[in-house]
């Protein structure tokens, strides 16, 4: 039979005896409403071991912790196929692998990940996950406090083994940060130092970028035959230059593929920030869509955090031996803003784990936090406070 075909039209075909639908959740196994698990600071737990071939088809989650920043220090890996526990196939934060970085969550809506109200609390993926031995999925908690999960896993068991085994990769996912990447301090050409002072440095066309591989913000990198499908790109625009167009993007996408990789010419050129994520013109409001959208658009002169994805869904960028996908971090990479991102790729295995980022540690991992939304805080409280006090006098004078 042909796996992986879950459309509309293809609902309605009967699946072989041989394929047995299954779930793993937290469910209490008493019968009582204790529907969860919790995990201790620094606890490591195994969320589901499954023996056999089959696939993953969809994981929901939702959780509780009262650690400020617990979405960047819980830690999901998957291993397919008795990897080994130093290679994992999929190792990311829990809120990144779902879709958004920052540690933050937000209502929205792609094919592949999903966040759910209330305020985007319920996460959901719908990659599907093949596997011929079997899987594990583990999770740790690198918070200070106590971390609680509710959690589906739900599959298929293929009793008579995956079809074309040798035709199925296995789904990977790498998260990487960046703060800031390599940054170009002098134009080339006339020596001039870029400062965020002098806002010139900071327009659009200046200065050309001769050096991709070099400077370009990585977002996966990887070695073998396989597929990449996308990547969520966060970027926390801590260029405060309230004076000036502070967009941080306008960095082309420039992926390189096998013997692109040696030349240093890009197989796929982009032309900026935004027109790879499929938008227009500096985008400034939320839009999510199967494929692409923006989840945070930052905040005033797009300052601040935020996220975009683009999901190659129906276009997978296919290599045969290797891989780089990279973006510039503004035009010739002259910003140096806080990047993460969180990549999506199929490969035959074994992929080279020594490919994958060193796991960055908690202190490391949490976001940048601006003194200039404190002070934005602490004037709204004060307007509030201020505004219960004349209240209160005006109703007893």
């Amino acid at each position: 039979m042909e796996i992986g075909k879950t459309h509309m039209k293809d609902i309605i075909r009967l699946r072989p005896d041989s394929v047995k639908r299954r779930r793993i959740s937290s469910y209490d196994r008493t019968g009582g409403n204790h529907d969860w698990i919790d995990v201790k600071p620094g606890e490591k737990v195994v969320l589901a071991e499954v023996k056999g071939a089959g696939i993953i088809t969809h994981i929901w989650c939702t959780m509780m912790c009262r650690a400020k920043h617990y979405l960047r220090n819980v830690i999901l890996r998957f291993y397919w196929d008795d990897e080994s526990e130093d290679t994992p196939s999929v190792e990311a934060p829990i809120g990144d692998f779902f879709g958004m970085g920052h540690a933050k969550r937000e209502n929205y809506i792609s094919l592949p990940f999903q966040m759910s109200p209330q305020n985007g609390r319920g996460f959901n993926c719908w990659w599907p996950m093949p596997f011929s031995k079997g899987f594990k999925i583990t999770l740790e908690n690198d918070n200070p406090k106590l971390y609680r999960l509710y959690y589906y896993i739900d599959y298929e068991i293929h009793e008579e083994g995956l079809p074309n085994e040798t035709d199925i990769g296995r789904f990977h996912a790498q998260w990487r940060r960046e703060n800031p990447p390599p940054v170009k301090t002098h134009d080339p050409e006339t020596r001039k130092k870029f400062t965020p002072l002098k806002p010139i440095h900071f327009n659009l066309f200046g200065g050309k970028n001769k050096e991709p591989l070099k400077y370009n913000y990585k977002i996966l990198e990887a070695r073998g035959k396989g597929h990449y499908v996308g990547c969520n790109l966060n970027i926390d625009n801590s260029t405060f230059m309230p004076w000036f167009i502070n967009w941080p993007g306008e960095g082309d996408d420039m992926i390189f593929i096998d013997e692109d990789i040696e030349k240093g010419i890009p197989t796929l050129y982009g032309t900026g920030t935004e027109d790879y994520v499929n938008q227009a013109f500096c985008p400034r409001e939320k839009q999510t869509a199967p494929y692409h959208g923006t989840i945070k658009p930052g905040g005033l002169n797009w300052w601040g955090k935020i996220t975009y994805y683009r999901y190659h869904v129906e276009d997978p960028v296919y290599f045969n031996k290797q891989i780089i996908v990279s973006i510039e971090h503004g035009h010739d990479n002259h910003r140096a803003d806080d990047w993460s991102s969180t990549a999506y790729w199929y490969q035959r295995e074994p992929h080279d784990h020594s490919l994958f980022p060193v796991l960055l540690p908690r202190e490391k991992r949490i976001p940048n936090t601006h003194a200039f939304h404190v002070i934005r805080k602490l004037i709204c409280l004060l307007i509030i406070f201020a505004s219960l006090i004349w209240g209160m006098v005006a109703l007893f004078v």
